[in-house]
């Protein structure tokens, strides 16, 4: 419940009308006027709707009481799980506002390395430059829109598919071809618009809604405003930049993101019922949770096994991180593995699996097929199964 009824607490981001940049080789006077006038219109009813939409999706958490006491805690309506515009409306008042987790240093160990990615409606780029500084940008050309980078790798520039415009890793404009002639074109104002990033151990991540800190600044605070008060426990277990990465498994899943995040949140009340291979793993009665701010702890000891690639796999004890509102961090023997949920669509959503281990067993990562992975997709299997028919359950007419 404390990962919904947070949602309450963020502030609509203001819609963002970019239509002045289609101006630029527009000199004529009175075409100027007349997109001014256009833009100004569309502005209007782009507020309006969004105003509807917020004051209509809003009612909707309204009536739901966050102070009510757990024993008398209820369901959320359908409708969160549902509505096209609820979906909207937590993209703006809880995705693109603060931290979010959206790689990882590995992806960009050296100079010139770099990866794309995808957050809501918003795409984003980041990379390191040649002097070892980590940027992100928005991934969009400040031309015509168009995707300036895909994937990831290395890369020298950034070279706008469409028209040829080049950027620096830095995201200055270094080149805007066929501009010659063009008035009051200043070079420096159109570089790749940046976005906050920052590492906290393996992780990357970015802040749509902050001011731009320096790098330093940025890295020394995002512990607290990411984790809160939690970020020194998970760094006394193991949660630190010493892991080694290893691989990415992807799942495309038929459900709202919540859906999945409810299901990890469960305390384990699934787990005897929906993954008794890896409940034969645990000691069920010593599962506990604790909750922070901004993050919850699920944690559990290892019981008996029948292998000892699971005993390997499973370790003494397992630890599972929620951080709001859509990471999962676990950590396990000398394994972990991230989950980011990342919503598509009021019943679509991608989770991405990343797999480390610790440095000092990394030659022993050609196992990891048969004692990790074997686990992991088994469970993702059935995950996927039954995050589709909870999905599904939502729509159902008795259910409201």
């Amino acid at each position: 419940m404390t990962m919904i009824t947070a949602t309450t607490m963020a502030v609509l981001l203001k819609p963002m009308i970019t239509a002045h940049r289609l101006l630029l080789f527009q000199t004529q006077k009175h075409t100027s006027i007349i997109a001014k006038q256009q833009k100004q219109h569309g502005s209007l009813l782009v507020a309006s709707s969004v105003r509807q939409s917020d004051n209509y999706c809003q009612n909707l958490v309204d009536e739901f009481d966050p102070n009510i006491p757990i024993e008398k805690a209820l369901t959320p309506p359908s409708s969160w799980y549902t509505d096209p515009s609820f979906f909207d409306f937590e993209l703006h008042r809880v995705f693109y506002k603060g931290w979010q987790a959206v790689g990882y240093t590995e992806q960009i160990k050296n100079p010139r390395d770099f990866f794309t990615g995808r957050l809501g409606n918003v795409e984003f780029l980041v990379c390191r430059d040649d002097d070892g500084k980590i940027h992100a940008f928005h991934n969009v050309c400040r031309h015509h829109a168009s995707l300036v980078a895909s994937g990831n790798g290395q890369k020298s520039c950034f070279v706008c598919p469409y028209h040829g415009w080049t950027y620096g890793l830095d995201g200055a404009l270094l080149k805007a071809t066929r501009i010659t002639g063009i008035q009051n074109f200043d070079v420096n104002e159109f570089g790749l618009k940046p976005l906050n990033v920052a590492t906290w151990g393996p992780f990357v991540l970015l802040n749509l809604d902050k001011e731009i800190l320096p790098q330093q600044e940025a890295d020394n605070t995002v512990g607290s405003e990411w984790l809160g008060s939690c970020s020194e426990y998970l760094a006394a277990n193991g949660v630190d930049s010493s892991l080694s990465y290893l691989c990415r498994r992807v799942y495309d899943i038929e459900c709202n993101w919540k859906v999945f995040c409810d299901n990890y949140l469960d305390g384990g009340y699934h787990v005897p019922y929906a993954h008794k291979g890896l409940a034969s793993g645990l000691k069920l009665n010593s599962y506990s949770t604790k909750t922070y701010e901004k993050v919850s702890i699920q944690s559990c000891d290892g019981g008996s096994t029948e292998s000892e690639d699971d005993i390997d796999r499973l370790g003494s004890k397992a630890l599972y991180a929620f951080i709001y509102p859509n990471f999962m961090i676990n950590r396990y023997g000398p394994w972990m593995d991230t989950n980011l949920v990342l919503p598509l669509g009021p019943r679509k959503c991608q989770v991405i699996f990343d797999y480390f281990i610790e440095a000092h067993l990394k030659v022993l990562s050609r196992h990891m097929p048969a004692c990790v992975l074997r686990g992991y997709g088994m469970i993702n299997i059935v995950l996927s199964f039954i995050s589709k028919l909870k999905d599904e359950g939502w729509f159902f007419l008795f259910y409201f």
